[in-house]
Parts: structure tokens; C-alpha cells; sequence
């Protein structure tokens, strides 16, 4: 049995220095190191295995258990990205906002139409929305007409502004700016759709083959380091598009990023995350793989209250599950 502790406790330690260097996404850009990304894609088994471990330590008695559980509150941020409870708010909301990834309408265009006009939204932000697909959306008008992203607003578009294009094809656009004058206040509003890194279900789906997994083990990640790379410059410019606001700013979409990651951290800067101030449950937003990924987002400035924060499960209209949201706009 000592020898089966000792294995258990080497596979504890090796786990949170796995976790440890999770966080240094906070400080070391993909273009000098980009495996520590890599990491952040694995937090979920990560801190499940961690957290299994742990109560193994307390239901051994061991006083280890007290020193993992202190060091457990280190990751106690990272764990409320996903999982969230937070205690309803007695607030009128000013503003709803529904952001999805629409997969380009493949699942239907009117399904989608009748999600969104159900939901009595004053502003939706769409994804990869299917470029020339004609969406009717009750009281919303759209702008701009992009290939990608596209926002729909109740509400005067005082000025617009594209931010980010593709790198290989610089008529798609990835990012836009929006100022929408809403209730006496205007707000800018970004629309994201971070470089995807473009994987079929075949191409990450383990074939039980030591020789066949191990070479798409190396495919995976030789698409996947190029792209965090890409990142990094995407969100150099959608920083700067946040800084330089006289508005108080919301920045939602796909970030094909999850949480603890590079991308994560230097996006939500300065900014609050409207799941982890309002959420309740589960985040994960991506439901096209059995592993839990969360990828979409909504973060707003402080000056903005969250109030509620939603993925709707109950539809299936694309890959993406839609993140619905609400504000209080006078906090």
C-alpha cells in the first residue's frame, strides 16, 4: 500500500505542477513558449483528477490532504470559469444580449431565426452567421455585412469599425467594433471570432491505435501551436480597440480559447467576466466533443452590472450552445 501512496502522491504533485504552469498563460505569450497553452485545454481532467486525489488524501488521513487543499485555492479562479454558482440578483436588467456561433446556418437558418426571436433581445452578436444568409429578426437590424461575425441591434449603430482579418484571407473579417447609443448611453460592443483552428470530429477522435493516435496527437498540436500564435496578434489589436473606448465596452463571441488560457487572460483584462459574476452551472458552451469546452464568451466593463448569464442547452442550432446575458447599464 506505501508504494501504491507514493505513486499516487508523485501523480498529485506532477498534476498541480501541471495546474501551476497553467497560470503562467497569465505572463508567457504563445510566440515564446506556446505549450503552456496547451495546458489550459486540459484543465478539466486536471483539477478533477486533483480534487479526486485530495479527498483521497482526507478519507486516508494524511496530513498531505490539508497542504493540497491549501494549494487547491489557487486554482479556485480558474475552476469558477466553468463551474459557477452565483446567487440570484434582485435587479431590473436595461439590457439582454444573445451572442452564438451559428456554424453558417447549417442547421437551419429558421431555427435559428426563431431561438433569437424568442428571446426578445436588444442586441445579438453572431459567428461564422453563413456570410450572404438572409436572417429576419423581429425589431433588430443588421450591421455590418461581414463574412463572418455580424451584429443585430434594436438600437442606433452610431459608428462602426472592422478590427481583425484573417490571415490568409483578408476579405473575412474576425473582429468588429460596434457603438451602439443605447438608453441615453452608448456602448461599444466587440464581436470576436478568434482564428479557428478549424478541426473535423475525425481529426481529434482517437482510433485506439498507438500508431494512429500518437500521429494525430502531432497533427493536433502542430494546428494548434501556429494558431495560438495567430491569437496572440488578434488580440493585440482588440486590446487596443478596449483601451482606447470613451465607452463603457462589451466584448463577446467565439474566442475558440478556453479559459486559463493566454487568450482568456489578456482579453478579459480590466474587464469582468458575466458568467463568473452572474453565471450559475456549467459554461461549457462547445458541445460537438464529449469533453467539456467552454469557448464562448461574454465580458463587460465594470461600470456594467451583470445580472444573469445563461447557456441554453435546450437547442441544438449549431455546434455552440447560445450564451444568453443581461446588464444593468446605471451601476
Amino acid at each position: 500500500m506505501k508504494i501504491v501512496r507514493l505513486i499516487l502522491l508523485i501523480l498529485h504533485v506532477g498534476i498541480f505542477l501541471l495546474l501551476s504552469g497553467m497560470l503562467m498563460n497569465t505572463y508567457v505569450p504563445p510566440k515564446i513558449f506556446p505549450w503552456l497553452n496547451l495546458l489550459s485545454l486540459a484543465f478539466p481532467g486536471l483539477i478533477f483528477g486533483y480534487i479526486v486525489l485530495t479527498i483521497f488524501w482526507i478519507f486516508s488521513w494524511k496530513k498531505r490532504a490539508f497542504v493540497f487543499l491549501f494549494l487547491g485555492l489557487l486554482f479556485f479562479n480558474s475552476t469558477i470559469r466553468w463551474i459557477n454558482y452565483s446567487p440570484a440578483k434582485n435587479e431590473t436588467p436595461d439590457l439582454k444580449i444573445v451572442s452564438l456561433n451559428a456554424k453558417n446556418g447549417n442547421l437551419g437558418v429558421k431555427n435559428i431565426e426563431s431561438f433569437i426571436n424568442a428571446q426578445n433581445a436588444d442586441v445579438v452578436l453572431l459567428q461564422e452567421y453563413g456570410g450572404e444568409k438572409d436572417y429576419h429578426l423581429d425589431g433588430l437590424k443588421r450591421f455590418p455585412d461581414t463574412a463572418i461575425v455580424a451584429v443585430f441591434s434594436k438600437f442606433r449603430i452610431v459608428a462602426h469599425k472592422e478590427l481583425v482579418k484573417g490571415n490568409y484571407d483578408h476579405t473575412n473579417v474576425y473582429a468588429t467594433q460596434a457603438d451602439i447609443a443605447i438608453k441615453g448611453k452608448i456602448l461599444r460592443f466587440i464581436n470576436v471570432h478568434l482564428q479557428p483552428f478549424r478541426f473535423e470530429k475525425d481529426m481529434v477522435k482517437l482510433e485506439g491505435s498507438n500508431s494512429q493516435d500518437k500521429e494525430k496527437l502531432k497533427n493536433i498540436v502542430k494546428r494548434l501551436i501556429p494558431v495560438f500564435k495567430t491569437h496572440q496578434d488578434e488580440i493585440k489589436i482588440i486590446r487596443k480597440a478596449i483601451e482606447v473606448s470613451p465607452y463603457p465596452v462589451i466584448l463577446a463571441g467565439d474566442f475558440n480559447s478556453v479559459p486559463s488560457s493566454y487568450e482568456y487572460y489578456h482579453l478579459v483584462e480590466g474587464l469582468q467576466d458575466a458568467f463568473v459574476e452572474s453565471g450559475r452551472g456549467s459554461a461549457t458552451s462547445f458541445h460537438d466533443y464529449k469533453f467539456p469546452i467552454r469557448i464562448d464568451y461574454i465580458f463587460a466593463s465594470k461600470t456594467i452590472q451583470p445580472i444573469t448569464y445563461k447557456v441554453d442547452r435546450s437547442v441544438h442550432i449549431s455546434d455552440h450552445y447560445p450564451v444568453i446575458a443581461t446588464f444593468k447599464l446605471n451601476k
